[in-house]
């Protein structure tokens, strides 16, 4: 009995072992390369890149290139969410501390869930100080 629960451990951690978690700013690939975080422009998601807008018309195919920039390592991960619906990465895109949860294979997250924080908290403001 006690083989049969040390063998479903190891198969447990085994199957646990791929699995990761980044935790870092979810962008575009162009904005990540070009190091614009904060000021990201929002077409680079439609059609991969700023002003490119200008060339691309409505019907024309996404490109939809998808990255998580990692501080503590300086790195960009694309991201492959065929897993996730995309309209549910619109919330957490241009956000810091967005965790990307799924396997890693090269330079690439293929993701399975993710962990969005949450929105910045209402102030108040009371005039001058």
């Amino acid at each position: 009995m006690k083989k049969i629960a040390v063998l479903i451990a190891l198969l447990a951690v085994g199957l646990c072992a791929d699995s990761i978690e980044k935790k870092g700013f979810l962008t575009s690939k162009w904005c990540a390369q070009n190091g614009y975080f904060s000021d990201c422009r929002l077409e680079s998601f439609v059609c991969g890149s700023g002003e490119c807008f200008k060339n691309w018309e409505f019907g024309n195919t996404l490109t939809d290139e998808l990255v998580l920039f990692v501080h503590n390592e300086q790195k960009i991960y694309a991201i492959d969410y065929s897993a996730i619906p995309r309209y549910k990465l619109d919330e957490p895109m241009n956000m810091n501390e967005v965790t990307i949860m799924g396997e890693l294979k090269g330079d690439t997250i293929i993701a399975s869930g993710f962990k969005a924080p949450p929105p910045p908290q209402k102030s108040f403001f009371k005039g001058c100080l």
